[in-house]
Parts: C-alpha cells; structure tokens; sequence
C-alpha cells in the first residue's frame, strides 16, 4: 500500500488516545512534545500517563470509549488490544472524516506512525509498506549518518557548557556530543574523555584548559575571557567539563560571564562521578533501609583550613552516605576532623580511582584506616571518597 507522507502541526489541537497501557504510553509523550492537546480516554493508566495527567499535561476520562469522544479531535490514536473495541473508534473516527491511527491492526487504520529519529532541528521519519523492521533499519542507519555528519553551518551560536561524564566517553549525553560536534571551538579540562577530543572535526580550535599559564584564579579569567571572545566573533564555543559543569566544575563562574557579555548560554547537565564512581564499583549512594540522604563536598580545601566552607561537624553528625570529590590530598586531614567531631572510626570507607575508565581501581576500608589503605595501595587522583555503610549494602 503507498501512502502519502505528511508532518502535522499538531501545536493547540486536540488528539483522542484511546487506551492507557503500554502502546499509549509510549506514544503519549511524542503527541505532548508536539503541543498537542492529548486527551485519554481509558478506565485504567499506566503510572507514567497517570503522572502525565496529575502534572496537567493531558487530559483523562476514566471511561470506556464512546463515539462522541471523536467529536473536535484532529487525530486519534488506538492503544488497545481489543479488536472489536478498535474498530469502534476506526468506525467513529471514518465517519467524522479524523485520521485513526491503531496499534492492532495498521491495515485497518487511515494513518501510520512512522519510525522516526530526531536530530537538532532536524526530524526524519521513515514509512513502511508493511515492513516495519526495515523502516526502522532505514531509521537507525540515517540517525547514524546524522550524527556524523558535520553540523549545519550557524545551527548554534554562543556557548554551550557541556559536561562530558566520568570518563568513559559513551557517558556522555546525546545532546552533549551532538553540541560538540557542532562547535568551532572546544575549551576543555583534563578530565575531559580524550577519545571524545580524537572525534573534533580538523578545523575546530581546542583550547586545553589544563595549560593556561596561570594561577587558578587567573586561569579560570583567561577561560572566561576565550569563550566570550570567540563567541562574540560569531563561532559556537563547546566548554567541555569532567563530570558536570555545576559540581565543582565552575561552570556557574563561565555562565555568569557569558552573561554579563551578552553571550547566550545552554547548560548539558552531565554524569557526576560523585555518583557514577561509586555505582560502578558496586556501591549504591542511597540504599533503601541504610541511607536516605547523601552529601557530596569537595576536599581540595583541608578542614581548618581559613577558606574551607564546610561545616565538618555537621557533616560528622550525618547518617547519610558522604561523598568527596578531590580529597585524596587531604584525606588523611578529613577523616581525622570527621572521627574527632563523633563519626565512628569503624564507619565504612571506600575509594575509586578513575571510575568508568580502562584504569578504574576501587578499596574498600575503614573511616579510621582508609588513608593507610589508599596509601598502602597506591591510589592516586582522579578519586572518589564513599563514606558511610552503603560501603557494603550491596556486596
């Protein structure tokens, strides 16, 4: 059967979703991302279109279907099993001239769903005579292809602060890698995946971070003065961070002075290794029944020290997981402060070196005998600190 492609705008109108399980929920958020007014008319609801409902995104008629339904509808889609029931709405829908898409039978339907992959601006749909697994074959080898293909030329302006993960470079976001392959100019820290760094196109100027030839504070004004100068000379600047950009990574320094410039900011959250490191060795941050809580802290600052903004003592009274970032330095320092403010010096201790990555290493020990440990062992930074009897919830 030939059909003839179309795109809806499908922004203010309404769409009649018929059924709340598993087909509707997965094709629920699509209809909503397209602005379209969903309502579902089904006795029962999966929670994630009942969360979709409480939220005010769509609209729910807890109910069997009845012809009227139909009525002021620009689309209809039937999610049920029920052949019989499907044809009633197909029925209900031909006879007001509404395109019914039904996930039980496309041969009955007036309208298919294709398969579809979005890139950027960009949304490609495939549609099949029948044959579904190739047109989503089709889909999946053009998704490829755009990703590696090169970016449109001004798809993007200003700076994108992007977080690259871990370490891992399949850690970072779909979004982050789109927006690095687009950029003209890549800033980035020594954290940064460097097989990320190997996939730039030729002409991108990188700028390594790491070799500012400054002070710290002098060098993160050298980095903010780079990326408003080039994004003022029109080129889409990538600020690429280990881990996030907000957790220690000072990215709110960057966007605060891309702002003050008059530089457009986007912000790509990214995976934290205060929770990716710890996960990958095996140690969950909160556990039910163990921690309710955790605490993440930078330990590049010893305690006592008069630039230190961390309350230790409160820290110590926590019966949470405490995680610390850039502590190995100091660790000895940390959890001497900690013992001495009334943390049980028998409290688990764990510590992973480059978690995510070929060299990831991990101990596990005590609060009391963790630096002897790490010392002992040879651990060195980049390392994640885990404090706290999650240590050993799963093992």
């Amino acid at each position: 059967m030939s059909v003839y492609p179309l795109g809806l705008k499908l922004a203010g109108r309404r769409v009649l979703v018929v059924g709340g399980g598993t087909v509707a929920t997965r094709r629920v958020p699509a209809l909503l991302a397209a602005g379209a007014l969903v309502e579902i008319v089904s006795p029962e609801l999966t929670p994630a279109l009942r969360g979709q409902v409480d939220a005010g995104r769509a609209g729910w008629a807890a109910r069997r279907f009845e012809p009227s339904d139909v009525d002021g509808a620009w689309l209809v889609h039937v999610a049920i099993d029920d052949p019989a029931a499907a044809e009633q709405v197909s029925a209900a829908a031909e006879e007001r001239r509404v395109f019914c898409v039904r996930a039980d039978d496309r041969d009955a339907a007036t309208a298919w769903t294709p398969a579809v992959t979005r890139h950027g601006q960009v949304t490609v749909a495939v549609t099949d005579g029948g044959d579904r697994r190739r047109a989503m074959a089709v889909r999946d080898l053009v998704a490829h292809a755009l990703e590696s293909s090169p970016p449109v030329v001004g798809e993007h302006k200003g700076v994108a602060l992007v977080g690259a993960g871990p370490g891992d470079p399949e850690l970072i976001t779909v979004k982050g890698r789109r927006l690095l392959a687009a950029a003209d100019v890549v800033v980035a820290d020594r954290l940064v995946p460097g097989m990320l760094l190997g996939e730039l196109r030729p002409e991108v100027e990188f700028v390594d971070a790491a070799k500012i030839p400054y002070g710290p504070s002098a060098a993160q004004e050298e980095i903010n003065r780079i990326l408003v100068e080039r994004a003022l000379e029109g080129k889409f600047v990538v600020r690429l961070k280990g881990g996030d950009p907000f957790v220690f990574g000072r990215g709110g320094e960057e966007a605060i002075a891309c702002a003050e410039a008059g530089v457009p900011v986007l912000v790509v959250p990214g995976v934290t290794s205060s929770i990716a490191a710890p996960a990958l060795a095996g140690i969950p941050v909160t556990h039910r029944g163990v921690a309710h809580e955790f605490t993440v802290v930078s330990g590049h600052i010893p305690p006592g020290h008069p630039d230190s903004l961390v309350d230790w003592a409160a820290l110590a009274r926590l019966r949470g997981t405490l995680v610390v970032l850039m502590g190995l330095k100091n660790l000895g320092k940390i959890t001497e402060r900690l013992i001495a403010e009334g943390r049980s010096p028998d409290t688990p201790a764990a510590v992973v070196q480059e978690g995510s990555t070929s060299h990831q290493r991990s101990l596990r020990s005590t609060l009391g005998e963790v630096t002897a440990a790490v010392a002992g062992a040879g651990i060195r930074p980049p390392a994640v600190v885990v404090i706290g009897d999650v240590v050993h919830a799963a093992v």
